[in-house]
């Protein structure tokens, strides 16, 4: 009773402060606004008002619309009382609000438009039977239900006569996956000799065996072995005399013929030093065992292509160790010094045994030379 009493001497009293020339001013009280009054701001200008931030959500939105009325509604009794900052904030609730239920509205109805089709949840209890296949009426979703299991008997039926075949052929797939391999070679091999074939064809068509030694010549038999097929020895041969023998084999016989060079080159160059080894000796030494370690590594790079060529895995060769052949040339030295130690020490002995034979012969033919 006394807030009702309180609100209309309010009411009185601003009405009489309103001059008489001007229309009675229509008051709020509570949350209720002007009925006349129509919004006039933007968006964003609302969210400012409401110190707000766009996307926040209607709970953020009440909570500061609340909190806003009480620090300026005239009724509140606060010091921050003010009746136009009051009404700024109802209207920017009203477009705030305004604003969230349009975009609301929008999100629902694009919703509708990407699956209109869509079947909605049931809602009733009758749509739990049928194991919530189908949609419509009861008797609309009886016969899906039927086709439905018709599918799935069909599928269970083809899933067991699938697992029992694959059971009772089981035991042959290893068979039939080795058939398969065998045949790829062999039509490998049959391609390779249709290729083979149409290029010597195409050769002899431009004339390029034209300029071979035994053209017109019936071919010889190369080799007396029954093991060995005649004309593909032969083929071999010809290519082989003629030049065209395969990268992989070049460089084979390249490394062999360096490996071995080196190999005698520093067993020469530790003979000519001899022993023992002077420190000048072995700083000469040193500088060898340099230039054959990069000799080694210059070799090691052409046994890497070697091995990216080769066809055959077994023939692949391993690096050269310039440690284990540095070893290796000394212990060669060795041997041969201790070879020509055995050799000088017999010769000695041969020559004292023939002293002593033919000494009187021997000392005669010096002093007929002197």
């Amino acid at each position: 009773v006394m807030l009702t009493n309180n609100i209309g001497h309010h009411l009185m009293v601003h009405q009489a402060m309103i001059p008489r020339n001007l229309k009675p001013f229509p008051y709020f009280c509570g949350s209720r606004m002007l009925l006349s009054y129509k919004p006039k701001r933007n968006v964003k200008d609302s969210y400012k008002i409401l110190e707000l931030e766009e996307g926040c959500s209607l709970d953020d939105i009440r909570n500061s619309y609340r909190s806003l009325a009480k620090k300026y509604h005239p009724d509140s009794g606060s010091a921050t009382a003010d009746s136009e900052a009051f009404m700024k904030v109802e209207e920017a609730y009203r477009v705030v609000m305004n604003d969230v239920a349009t975009k609301k509205k929008s999100n629902e109805n694009n919703e509708e438009e990407e699956d209109p089709f869509k079947p909605k949840a049931p809602q009733h209890r009758h749509y739990l039977s049928f194991e919530g296949v189908g949609f419509g009426t009861p008797s609309q979703r009886e016969k899906q239900y039927m086709q439905f299991r018709v599918d799935r008997a069909t599928e269970q039926v083809l899933e067991y006569r699938k697992q029992r075949l694959e059971s009772q052929y089981a035991g042959t797939d290893l068979m039939k996956a080795k058939d398969v391999r065998e045949s790829k070679k062999v039509k490998i091999t049959q391609a390779v000799e249709r290729l083979v074939e149409d290029l010597i064809q195409e050769s002899m068509a431009k004339g390029d065996f034209d300029n071979l030694s035994g053209k017109g010549k019936p071919l010889q038999k190369f080799s007396d072995c029954p093991h060995i097929d005649p004309m593909t020895h032969n083929l071999n041969r010809i290519l082989i005399d003629n030049g065209y023998q395969p990268e992989w084999i070049l460089l084979q016989k390249e490394i062999r013929e360096t490996i071995e060079q080196l190999r005698k080159n520093i067993v020469a160059s530790r003979s000519q030093l001899g022993g023992p080894m002077t420190p000048y000796r072995q700083k000469q030494w040193n500088r060898i065992c340099e230039q054959f370690i990069e000799d080694i590594r210059k070799l090691n790079k052409r046994v890497e292509n070697f091995n990216l060529v080769v066809p055959i895995l077994s023939r692949q060769m391993v690096h050269f160790s310039p440690d284990k052949e540095i070893v290796r040339a000394q212990k060669t030295y060795e041997a041969l010094m201790e070879n020509r130690e055995a050799s000088n020490s017999d010769t000695k002995e041969n020559e004292v045994e023939n002293v002593k034979r033919f000494g009187w012969k021997s000392s005669l033919f010096k002093w007929l030379n002197l």
